[in-house]
This record gives structure tokens, sequence and C-alpha cells, in this order.
């Protein structure tokens, strides 16, 4: 007996997907770049900060001329408040006539008293007139006609008597007065300034021309006084 044959029915299961790996990177491809967190405001502020205080801690102020701090205090030659009969008044060119000082108002006799403290470096005659002069560091004041009281080397304080006004008809011819003068070095200054008062101008000893800069305008010189 012929058995038939019998063809064999197709498969009904389905083949599992593979599963895929995940895939890699392609070496030719750019990498992905993520923006920079953004720096915390406070950080930022203390950038601004610090900055700021370098610019100020980094900046020195210009000195120009001496302030009653540079010696521990300044206080006036004569008793009081006396009236400035001249200002300070240098030339343009040393060998001008000028005024190198302040001249007060003073009576012959009146007492006069350092300015500051320091040492007594002169006391005596200059061209037959009596002079005093104080050295205070690097600043030396100087007073004239006195006649002196103190003698060289002495130590003295702001307000200790120097000697008293002396009679110079050759100076102030409408009346006496005592001459004040400041010098840092070899350069003359205002004497005022020693005050908060004055101007910045500067005369050097040698030398051409003015040093330094002009703050207030000068006032010329009173009547009755002559170029000193």
């Amino acid at each position: 007996m012929e058995i038939p044959c019998r063809r064999p029915r197709p498969s009904t299961v389905r083949p599992r997907p593979l599963l895929s790996s995940p895939r890699s990177p392609s070496p030719c491809s750019p990498p992905r770049r993520f923006p920079a967190p953004a720096a915390p405001p406070i950080a930022s502020a203390a950038v601004a900060v610090a900055a700021a205080l370098l610019c100020v801690l980094g900046t020195a102020p210009a000195r120009a001329a001496p302030t009653p701090a540079d010696t521990g205090g300044w206080r006036w030659p004569l008793t009081g408040e006396p009236e400035v009969l001249r200002y300070f008044a240098p030339p343009a060119q040393r060998w001008l006539g000028g005024h190198r000082g302040v001249d007060l108002a003073a009576d012959e006799g009146d007492e006069v008293v350092a300015a500051g403290t320091g040492r007594v470096a002169f006391a005596g005659r200059v061209a037959g007139t009596g002079a005093v002069s104080v050295v205070h560091g690097d600043l030396r004041t100087t007073y004239l006609p006195v006649e002196a009281a103190v003698e060289r080397g002495t130590a003295v304080r702001a307000g200790d008597m120097l000697g008293t006004v002396a009679d110079a008809p050759r100076h102030c011819a409408a009346r006496s007065c005592l001459h004040w003068g400041l010098l840092r070095d070899r350069t003359y200054l205002d004497p005022l300034a020693l005050l908060g008062m004055g101007e910045v101008r500067l005369l050097p000893v040698t030398g051409s021309g003015v040093v330094g800069r002009q703050g207030r305008v000068t006032r010329g010189g009173g009547p009755g006084c002559r170029r000193g």
C-alpha cells in the first residue's frame, strides 16, 4: 500500500528580533559641546569689589605742600592770628624781585614763637638783621627781624618763644612786621600752607623758573612793603 507523502507545513514560529546593542559614537563624529555653567553672581560681585579695592589701595595721593599733620601741628609765629601785610609771591626767575615768604603785622617787642616742633638751626644776624631759623625734619622755618632769645641747637616745641620782633625799617617801611619764611631743602614754599592756607607754588633757591604748580591766586604785596 502506498503511503501518500505529506509536505511539511511551514513553521509558524516567527523569529524573535535580535536586541540591538547601543551604538558607539563614530570616531569621525565631532564631540558634543555643553555650555559652561555661568559664574554665581556672588563671585562676580566679589571680583568687582577686589578690583575696586586694588585701584584704591594702589593709588598714592600726590603730595604738594606740607600740612599740619606732617610734623604734629603748626601755628602762627605770633600771638593770635596776625594780619598778613604781604603774601608769598616768588618771581618767575630767581634773579628777579619777589617775596619769598609772608609779612605779618607786628609791633616791635612782640613775642615771636616757633611755628612747629623742631630744633634751632641758626640764631644771629644776617646782613645786620637779627634772624632765627628752626629745622623741622626736612622743613625749615625762618623768622626776621628778631632779637633772638634762643641759641643754636635748642629744642623747641610749637609755641615756644624764639625772641621778640626787632626794629627793621628797611623791610616794611610803613610799620614794623615779622617776615616768616618756609623752605624744604633748598626750595622756598608758602608758609601759610602750614596752616592750610596760601598756595602750592614753589621757588628754588638755585636754578631758573618756578617749580611746582599754582593753587590759589597769590595776592601782591601790600602798600608800604618792599621787595624781600
